[in-house]
């Protein structure tokens, strides 16, 4: 329906006014495939203690429904991505979106937790496809010229979606119970799967990526190591033990076997190839890093408005929901930004004003109260809105049509595999920086200080990655002046 459209734009005035409201609409409906994997990474989590005590089983138990559904997007991001190459990504998009609002109803019925467990599972699966093949289609809902507005507007759902989920959860569970958190999904993605079957641009399947056999080893492969690895980062509460080792060690071993593998297939999963390519190699690299240091807001913001600045837990939350309220109301217009002056020089912008926020923030610390905290975050925030949009349009304007699933997995995995490595890494330096394991118990100048020398890393974390994308751009330079002059 769409796909005459935007393969073969009409030119005339009335051509561009006839295909407005269907991009517009393609647009809401890639918004809501965005918005609702995002909004229940968050959503559970309040609702925890709720269903510990309706299914009478352990915190230890009731942490699966969080991690059975982060565990299966992050160990399946990439394969989808790469299967919506092969089939089609409306097709498969539209698959993750039943699939997930039927997961959904099946966690809000489930009798048993162990059901409620598997479900999620499925549900995470659905998720994967949702959030790799979203992106994957923006190259072909909007023009070029429209990239960065287009992703600027997913990293603004993303980013309601993980704000709204606490304090939907929380009004849902007091007003109509736990099932309702997870219920909530089916009218938004019945609502969802009719948009996106009406106005999303129909691809075809492409025979030549599909040629071979299915690598299926490679596909195990991946999931099982970057499963083994999340557990590792998660597992615990904190602490670092033989297990967490163990299953690093397992993951590295499986990273090792992982490439091997794919360099001998003859249609693997990730070509390896790829990597050559030093926007696709920098643009991942910096998307790691950035998440790994976002990350420290959520893990240390609350620690120190509490125990630092004294405030009681609705304020530490009102606190809390600045960033990513920042990052909701600046994702489009950063986006806008990013197609009128261009992604490489927005990059930049980006990382160079996040690396002074981080530093204002440990600088400030003990400093104009909570002032001193959210001024500074809200620069660090916006500019990550600003990064995002450039960096995915960097990373997703310039590949082969046949990549964009496996590529847009790619990206979506390097940030969920920042967040999750942030979360252990930015948390066990606070923990050192702090001095004391009771952080709980810690004192409050104890509490400032780790968060003094934390941000002050994180800080150094983004000037490793400006130097990766300076380097990487110089590269990319004298690649394209080497090829003009041959």
């Amino acid at each position: 329906m769409l796909k005459p459209i935007i393969e073969r734009p009409d030119k005339t005035e009335a051509g561009r006014m006839k295909a407005a409201p269907s991009i517009r609409w393609a647009l809401a409906s890639l918004s809501l495939s965005m918005l609702m994997p995002s909004l229940d990474t968050s959503i559970a989590n309040v609702g925890l203690p709720t269903l510990a005590e309706a299914f009478g089983a352990s915190f230890q138990q009731v942490q699966w429904i969080v991690l059975a559904y982060l565990l299966a997007i992050t160990a399946l991001i990439v394969s989808v991505g790469r299967l919506g190459d092969i089939v089609g990504r409306r097709r498969l998009l539209l698959a993750g979106i039943a699939l997930f609002t039927l997961a959904s109803l099946f966690c809000g019925i489930a009798p048993t937790l162990w059901l409620l467990i598997a479900a999620r599972a499925l549900q995470g699966l659905g998720a994967a496809m949702m959030m790799a093949l979203t992106v994957a289609m923006v190259g072909e809902t909007v023009p070029k010229e429209r990239t960065g507005s287009a992703m600027g507007l997913l990293g603004t759902m993303s980013a309601i979606g993980t704000t709204l989920g606490p304090s939907l959860g929380g009004v849902l569970i007091a007003g109509f119970g736990w099932e309702t958190i997870f219920l909530v999904n089916v009218p938004l993605g019945i609502a969802n799967f009719l948009l996106a079957a009406r106005f999303l641009p129909v691809d075809r399947p492409n025979r030549k990526v599909g040629q071979g056999r299915p690598d299926a080893i490679g596909t195990l492969l991946l999931a099982l190591t970057l499963a083994a690895y999340a557990l590792a980062m998660t597992m615990g509460h904190g602490s670092f033990g033989m297990l967490n080792i163990g299953l690093l060690l397992a993951a590295a071993f499986g990273t090792a076997l992982f490439a091997f593998t794919e360099a001998k297939v003859k249609s693997p999963l990730v070509r390896l190839t790829m990597f050559r390519d030093s926007a696709l190699s920098v643009g991942l690299a910096m998307s790691t890093l950035v998440s790994t240091v976002m990350m420290a807001t959520l893990v240390v913001g609350p620690f120190y408005l509490s125990r630092a600045l004294g405030l009681d837990a609705a304020h530490v939350g009102a606190v809390m929901s600045a960033g990513p309220l920042v990052a909701a109301l600046t994702g489009v217009p950063a986006g806008r930004i990013v197609d009128r002056f261009g992604a490489h020089r927005m990059t930049i912008t980006g990382l160079v004003a996040m690396i002074i926020g981080l530093f204002l923030v440990a600088a400030m610390q003990g400093r104009f109260g909570v002032v001193g905290y959210i001024g500074p975050l809200a620069l660090v925030t916006a500019n990550y809105a600003l990064f995002q949009a450039a960096n995915n349009t960097t990373i997703m304007t310039n590949i082969r049509p046949d990549q964009r699933g496996v590529i847009s997995g790619m990206l979506s995995l390097s940030r969920n595999l920042g967040l999750i490595t942030g979360a252990s890494v930015m948390g066990a330096v606070f923990t050192l920086a702090s001095g004391t394991t009771g952080i709980t118990a810690a004192r409050p100048e104890a509490i400032a200080t780790g968060m003094q020398v934390t941000f002050a890393i994180a800080a150094l974390l983004i000037v490793a990655a400006l130097v990766v994308a300076l380097t990487g751009f110089a590269i990319a330079k004298r690649t394209a002046l080497s090829e003009q002059a041959s």
